[in-house]
């Protein structure tokens, strides 16, 4: 039995994700780690799922540099 994965609008995840509360994008994040984590081959829209939470942090948190 296959199942049918939708299409996943990237644009539409990054205007999603930038809308969230820290506390929200943090808890997407920590999902998403864990989908990719604990799957041997974890499906590509999971990492970039990962990828794209992990941008957003950088993004609203960037590191001071001296």
């Amino acid at each position: 039995m296959s199942m049918a994965v939708g299409h996943f609008d990237l644009e539409e995840h990054r205007k999603r994700i930038r809308k969230m509360t820290d506390e929200q994008l943090l808890r997407h994040g920590k999902s998403a780690r864990e989908l990719v984590e604990n799957d041997k081959n974890p499906l590509p829209v999971f990492v970039l799922q990962l990828k794209e939470a992990r941008a957003e942090w950088r993004r609203r948190h960037p590191k001071n540099e001296l």
